[in-house]
């Protein structure tokens, strides 16, 4: 399959397949009866002598010399179509039941017995050859077998992650899988081969394996007793004096000790740090239930409906604090070792056990979403500093646009120039935009004397590329009316977006991905799912699961890597620090994802709108990592391939229970009836069980949960990751067609136990916490240097509505069933502190009601002259100094071990509030509108595209409901002061001591309003007409209603009408 021969559309549903050539017709795919077996796929073979391989002469049925040899071996013997009994043809070995053939001359295949050990090593082949067969519709669905597992060290080829890149325009014409689409009953031999097959494969998986086990025992107990024999002569040899010391200078000794060292360890926050600041949670938790004891204990009769009003929104502040707090407990920080990673998985002479890696990149629509930025982004990760054969590259283009394949394509050609230029002169970001924007000295520590000459060559290379990719989009800005036409005059098949077959085009492979240099490049890979009126597609999380699969099918590399497309490789050894911590042969099994901080570029010097969120990033994930791990944030995360296939973690060994018998209840359990556990938890009894039921039973498991492809199944189970050599390129590519089609998801676990988790438009944060539940952990690694930099949106409305998404999306996993509120306790793998931290992350939008409400009680105590507090002795004064004392040292204790700065932490505080009562309030009322009356909200990509002029972006005005509350506030709360200044000037200086409190609370709001004020403003300081005029009715509005309602304030007595006798 080369990597430039075309792209592979269809429609696995409607049964079609066509090739599209640069210049070329498509070419539809066909079978070609005779020369391919109709069992697995691949070209029938020639026999020993020349001619075409026949393995029944009675009806010629055409099967592989593979699969004869296995039926005759393994199987019932007998021909799948014909029924006839298989005869031993020549250079085939004897088996039980063949005649005595005297005119056969072949002595030397005659007995020739295959080891039992050739047998496993070969296992994973055997499997998918016998799999691809006839029957694939719903009527045989009874046959189609999985064996529930395959033991790790089974493998079909070394863990390169390569899938075969040969020609395959003949070849895929001339190759085809099975039919999966119903075109034959239950009767039909091929479902009758694969069933007998199955039959005997489980049955040895699940019967046979006590005797490999015992052997390979036996082998080990043989070498551990020659090892010993061999120390115990050392030692003779070394008391008669024949045999000294090792010199301990010896390298090779150095060098194996040194490979026993751990690749990373945990560094604790330093006593004199972490000590204070947990004494101070205490303390400011214990003050708080004194302050919450007085409030609640001293009511302001007067004014009951504000009194009331302000300790429902202290009560749920302070739970609001424990849920984040606490999770905080215990701070760590990570040390990686990556010279160890090389000396351990990289030994000179040797072929490299670094583990392959796939990267994930997914994009939707080209104008909000730059093809430059994501041009930058797939550079970035075709030059990392990493075995070029160890990685892949996944573009996921879910808006199936031919912009983004042209630009892809421009990519592919410039990457030929750019990875050598990154890796011969190591430079950092390897991003060129951002490269060649550093405003460095570049001639700083570079000692080639050609660097100077190939950087400028290399700069004009980039901007003749950016002149191709921007005429791309000013051309992708106006649709032709009849649709996109490809260069060979082919419609482009995405032209409707919504409906449209599955692509595929490898655009750097093994065969034509090579540099200007002649190496070898990383495979490079675009990918459009299949989309088509009626299915559920379910966004960004249906995208990544459509790549799990394919990335399964063409390479299979055991971890994966998944960026946004405006999320580039800052730091090219990221890869080599997360396998510190996946390849760690102590604990490294134990984790499902290294989750990275995310950094990002073009953010103004004071952060105005918290875009960089180091408070989070810094303090509450370096909390998490002490616990059980951070939670999965959507990007920059490299995962564990069996994690997200929703196994569980390895168990490590137990203490044995004490069991008894039911004599006396008093000194142990019961011994309960040991089970075993099928894929989906179910536990599987083996007693008593025919072979026909545990087929049955597993292959609905399998199934169900992991859809119906051969090829796909099979990858599951092979924990180390490769590709069987077995599948030609043809098959691949078909069968990756296949699992991409729209309605393959049916009536599987994806989306609900496997992959990422559908169910809310922040797919991350549910997709993190089904791992955890699992009991898988996680790691977060903070290099020096960033690993991934992204781009934040700096424009006020732009922010608003990011954080609105993903406020929705944690409202939407609170009303879900798996809220961390009710689920995962059946399992108990979930610690606590995580699960706090989970509730928080779900629970955190509903903050806005009683934030609301809260900023609101300042304006209406100025304009009422009464407030949410009665006069307060001076003992009493103490509970609130002592609150506000312990609320400060938690945060400048926080400070001081994470290293946050305190403008960052202030620069959070306020758009907590700003993002608190407007996007966070927006977030519950269609959450609920979502819940209760099934109105649907739209997800809007955030738009990456940058400003021409440096922070352009800021000061520019985009308008959005979302700025109406803020400003109603801001408005209230000025007038409030306003008038209670006014007030306290009028009636003389003994006003002026309560005034003081409530100017306080006012401006606590003002002073947090104060970046929306500035981003209302602008650069010009003028407010938009329309936001002054919505908040200043709705402030009149309020303040009408307030006089006239007047509903918290008791009425204050005045003269009685009847005593005055006075008819007013």
């Amino acid at each position: 399959m080369e990597a430039s021969a075309g792209l592979v559309a269809g429609s696995h549903n409607r049964n079609e397949l066509v090739v599209i050539h640069g210049h070329e017709e498509p070419k539809p795919l066909k079978n070609l009866d005779g020369q391919v077996c109709e069992i697995c796929g691949d070209q029938i073979g020639l026999t020993v002598d020349g001619d075409l391989f026949v393995a029944c002469n009675e009806c010629g049925f055409p099967v592989c010399k593979p699969c004869y040899e296995y039926e005759r071996r393994e199987g019932t013997q007998v021909c799948p179509q014909c029924k006839t009994r298989y005869k031993r043809l020549k250079g085939s070995a004897r088996v039980a039941g063949d005649d005595d053939e005297e005119d056969v001359d072949d002595i030397e295949h005659e007995f020739n017995i295959e080891d039992g050990q050739e047998k496993n090593k070969h296992l994973t082949e055997a499997m998918l050859h016998g799999k691809m067969a006839y029957g694939r519709g719903h009527d045989d669905e009874e046959n189609s077998q999985f064996p529930p597992v395959i033991a790790a060290g089974v493998r079909s080829r070394p863990v390169s992650g390569e899938f075969p890149m040969g020609s395959y325009g003949d070849q895929m014409l001339a190759s085809s899988l099975h039919k999966r689409v119903h075109p034959y009953p239950v009767s039909e031999p091929g479902s009758i081969y694969i069933y007998h097959w199955l039959k005997g494969l489980i049955t040895t998986l699940f019967f046979s394996s006590h005797s490999f086990v015992t052997t390979l025992g036996s082998a080990r107990w043989d070498e551990k007793k020659e090892g010993g024999w061999k120390e115990r002569m050392d030692d003779w040899k070394m008391q008669q004096g024949n045999l000294g010391p090792e010199p301990d200078d010896d390298p090779d000794a150095v060098m194996v000790d040194e490979t026993r060292q751990p690749l990373s360890r945990k560094v604790p926050i330093a006593s004199s740090k972490i000590n204070p600041y947990r004494m101070i949670i205490v303390a400011r938790l214990v003050i708080l239930a004194l302050f919450l004891r007085y409030r609640i204990l001293n009511p302001v009769h007067d004014a009951i409906g504000l009194w009331l009003t302000s300790i429902i929104c202290e009560i749920w502040f302070a739970f609001s604090w424990i849920l984040d707090q606490f999770p905080k407990w215990l701070p760590i920080d990570r040390e990686t070792y990556l010279d160890r990673l090389s000396i351990r998985y990289e030994r000179e002479g040797e072929p490299n056990m670094l583990a392959p890696v796939d990267f994930f990149v997914s994009t939707v629509d080209p104008m909000k979403e730059p093809p430059l930025v994501t041009a930058n982004t797939i550079l970035s990760i075709l030059a990392v500093d990493y075995p070029v054969e160890k990685i892949s590259c996944y573009l996921s283009d879910d808006g199936a646009s031919m912009c983004t394949f042209e630009a892809l394509s421009e990519t592919a050609e410039f990457a030929r120039k750019w990875v050598p230029f990154c890796k011969k002169f190591n430079i950092e970001p390897r991003a060129p935009e951002m490269y060649f924007a550093l405003k460095v000295d570049y001639l700083k520590d570079k000692v080639q004397p050609t660097f100077v000459k190939e950087r400028r060559a290399m700069k004009r290379e980039y901007e003749e590329f950016k002149v191709r990719i921007n005429a791309i989009v000013a051309k992708a800005q106006k649709v032709p009316p009849e649709g996109w036409i490809m260069q060979d005059g082919t419609p482009w098949p995405g032209n409707n977006t919504r409906d449209h077959p599955g692509m595929i085009q490898v655009f750097l492979g093994h065969s034509g991905g090579h540099d200007v240099e002649g190496n070898e490049l990383p495979r490079l890979v675009y990918v459009s799912r299949e989309k088509r009126p009626g299915f559920a597609h379910h966004k960004k999380a249906g995208a990544m699961n459509a790549l799990i699969r394919v990335s399964a099918v063409l390479t299979n590399a055991p971890f994966m890597l998944n960026l946004d497309c405006d999320h580039y490789v800052n730091n090219s050894k990221a890869v080599r620090e997360a396998m510190c911590f996946l390849m760690d042969p102590q604990t490294g099994k134990k984790m499902c994802y290294v989750q990275f901080p995310q950094r990002f570029d073009g953010i103004d010097r004071h952060d105005r709108y918290a875009n960089r969120n180091t408070v989070f990033f810094d303090i509450n994930m370096k909390g998490l990592d002490g616990i059980q791990g951070p939670v999965y944030v959507g990007t920059g995360c490299v995962f564990r391939r069996q994690a997200l296939y929703g196994y569980e973690p390895p168990k490590g060994p137990k203490r044995p229970k004490m069991v008894s018998c039911d004599c006396c209840p008093c000194f142990g359990r019961r011994k309960k009836k040991q089970s075993k556990k099928g894929v989906n938890g179910e536990a599987i009894n083996l007693e008593g069980m025919d072979d026909d039921k545990q087929l049955l039973m597993s292959q609905m498991n399998f199934e169900k949960r992991f859809g119906q492809s051969a090829i796909f199944v099979t990858s599951t189970l092979m924990e180390e990751g490769g590709v069987p050599p077995s599948s030609s390129p043809a098959a691949l590519l078909k069968e990756a067609i296949h699992v991409i089609s729209c309605g393959y998801e049916d009536k599987t676990d994806w989306g609900t136990e496997l992959g990422w988790i559908y169910g809310s438009i922040t797919e991350d944060i549910l997709t993190g916490f089904k791992m955890h539940c699992r009991g898988w952990r996680s790691i977060y690694c903070m290099p020096k240097r960033p690993a991934f930099k992204g781009s934040a949106p700096i424009n006020l409305s732009d922010r608003l509505n990011q954080v609105l998404r993903w406020a929705l999306g944690s409202v939407e996993i609170f009303f879900s069933r798996h809220s961390p509120v009710w689920y995962g306790y059946k399992e108990g793998q979930l610690k606590w502190l995580e699960r706090f931290a989970y509730v928080n992350t779900t629970v955190y939008p509903f903050t806005s009601l009683p934030l609301l409400a809260y900023c609101t009680l300042p304006a209406i105590c100025l304009l009422t002259d009464k407030f949410i507090m009665p006069e307060i002795s001076t003992f009493a004064s103490l509970f609130f100094i002592a609150l506000f004392i312990s609320i400060f040292a938690t945060g400048i204790l926080e400070l001081r071990w994470s290293g946050v700065s305190i403008e960052e932490w202030w620069r959070n505080e306020q758009f907590w509030v700003i993002g608190g009562i407007s996007a966070h309030l927006f977030a519950v009322v269609q959450g609920l509108l979502k819940v209760l009356a099934g109105i649907d909200t739209n997800f809007t990509v955030t738009s990456k595209a940058t400003d021409d002029e440096e922070f352009g972006e800021l000061y520019t005005f985009k308008w959005t409901t979302l700025l109406i509350p803020p400003t109603t506030i801001l408005i209230i709360n000025l007038v409030g002061v306003v008038a209670g200044v006014s007030d306290a000037i009028n009636n003389g200086y003994q006003s002026w001591g309560p005034l003081f409190g409530k100017l306080f609370f006012a401006f606590w709001v003002i002073v947090h309003l104060y970046p929306f004020l500035k981003g209302l403003m602008g650069r010009q300081n003028r407010t938009p007409t329309i936001v002054v005029i919505w908040s200043v009715l709705l402030a009149s509005i309020f303040s009408l209603l307030w006089v006239r309602i007047d509903p918290f304030v008791m009425k204050t007595k005045g003269p009685d009408t009847k005593q005055c006798g006075i008819n007013c």
